[in-house]
């Protein structure tokens, strides 16, 4: 893996800890990220092409 500086309100880091705790914190992330990268490779695959119209 390789780290990444990402920074977040204070507010959302309580609220994520609060779910997970301070320990799963990293975890947590990754799997949120990993999964909205899901979503957004399958709403892309979705999308009909685009179609140019004639000149």
């Amino acid at each position: 893996m390789t780290p990444t500086l990402v920074r977040f309100p204070s507010d959302v880091l309580e609220r994520m800890d609060a779910l997970v705790g301070d320990k799963q914190r990293a975890q947590f992330i990754r799997e949120a990220v990993v999964s909205e990268v899901n979503r957004r490779e399958q709403l892309t695959r979705k999308k009909p092409p685009t179609r140019k119209k004639p000149a």
